[in-house]
């Protein structure tokens, strides 16, 4: 592959030894890894080789760029199946090397080897340039918060992929945004610059995401839902998604159709993988247009996030390791654009059940394996190849039973 990777200049040593060799002007390195598997990040039904190359480095320079530093270089380690096209690894290569590029940085290094599936990890690396590198515990009582970036956009994408709903020019940018998120890299060193006291790239959820630098800087923060108020796309991409569950469902499945805005703000508050930029800054800041103030540090006893004075029930964003109901609702409960696409990133054990009488149609099992009164892990579910919303948009099944099984 490395003839399809361009050079980087502070290169010293590239690829072809044990080793590269990398110039550190500052004298200091910032260093992150991540992982991408197909199955749980991403699926190449849905991205193309090139999406798949972008979204893996945009997730490690983001971490680079949340610590105030410009990106510099990346590592990137390919496991995959022996019957890998050699022309999708290409265009994954050109896809790594084009959105390095977008972020300063490029492929130095790496490793391949043989998997039943496509897994990618990827260690980003990058220059303080002089500068501190921003933590996630210096937020203080009285600070701003501030985001740059989009928020919501990547969780909308996966619910309207997940719904069939991928041929809208309207809602285009939002699927875009879950295939090949395009986080601001630039301006983690602009906040850096401006004085930010904690900072953090929103992959797991907002929420989520301030919620680890509330907890590393032992305070509460608070965000006001005015200004988090979603564009006219969001909506319309729930409404979409509203109407589509409504359709496969039939009404057999129990769902109950929440308000567009409702959905939207879950999408803002907890989506995660639009790899947005949120930090805090000391008050009174002059911020550039691109940073949007949606809330405070509060002073006072207590720490974690708040949204208009009051903790948000459910889920806060995406957990590694847990596939999470809604509310109050009993484990396995479906919500079908959400909760298939949390099913099938996990994957699912999917059984036909008899006929159902109305239409003749089965009905889909999903069997989630549990001990009773815990929450249900990844790693207890058994993977399955088709998407569960598959099963619904061709018609071949008529209603989801969700069940934990103890």
């Amino acid at each position: 592959m490395s003839a399809w990777l361009p050079p980087n200049p502070r290169t010293l040593v590239g690829i072809g030894d044990d080793a590269a060799v990398l110039a550190a002007p500052d004298g200091r390195v910032v260093a992150t890894t991540d992982f991408l598997i197909e199955g749980r990040h991403f699926r190449r039904d849905w991205a193309s080789a090139a999406d798949v190359g972008h979204k893996a480095a945009a997730r490690s320079l983001a971490d680079i760029a949340a610590m105030g530093a410009e990106p510099s270089a990346l590592l990137v380690a390919l496991a995959a199946p022996p019957g890998l096209p050699v022309s999708w690894a290409r265009e994954l290569a050109e896809g790594l090397a084009a959105e390095g590029a977008r972020g300063g940085a490029s492929v130095i290094g790496g490793d391949t080897a043989r998997a039943d599936h496509v897994i990618l990890a990827v260690t980003g690396l990058g220059d303080l340039a002089g500068r501190n590198p921003v933590l996630r515990s210096g937020a203080a009582p009285g600070d701003l918060v501030a985001v740059a970036g989009p928020l919501g956009h990547a969780a909308a994408g996966l619910a309207l992929l997940t719904a069939g709903i991928a041929d809208d020019p309207r809602l285009t940018p939002l699927i875009s945004g879950q295939l090949r998120p395009s986080p601001p890299y630039d301006a983690g060193p602009e906040a850096a610059g401006l004085g930010a006291t904690a900072m953090i790239d929103v992959s797991d959820g907002l929420l989520a995401d301030l919620g680890h630098i509330a907890d590393a800087s032992r305070v509460r923060i608070g965000l006001d839902s005015a200004s988090l108020r979603p564009g006219d796309r969001l909506v319309t991409a729930a409404r979409a998604v509203s109407g589509a569950d409504r359709h496969v469902s039939g009404d057999r499945t129990g769902l109950v159709t929440r308000p567009a805005h409702d959905v939207v703000l879950d999408w803002v508050l907890t989506g995660g993988e639009d790899h947005a930029l949120a930090a805090t800054f000391p008050s009174g800041t002059r911020l550039p247009p691109r940073w949007r103030v949606i809330g405070a540090v509060l002073s006072g006893p207590g720490e974690g996030v708040v949204v208009d004075g009051q903790p948000l029930a459910g889920t806060r964003g995406w957990d590694h390791f847990a596939l999470h109901p809604r509310g109050d609702d009993p484990p396995g409960t479906p919500h079908l654009a959400g909760d298939l696409a949390c099913l099938d990133a996990g994957g699912a054990d999917v059984d036909p059940l008899g006929r159902a009488a109305d239409h003749g149609a089965d009905a889909l099992d999903v069997r989630v394996p549990a001990a009773a009164g815990t929450a249900v892990r990844v790693r207890d579910v058994i993977a399955e190849a088709r998407p569960l919303a598959a099963y619904f948009a061709d018609g071949s099944h008529s209603s989801l039973h969700v069940l934990v099984v103890t």
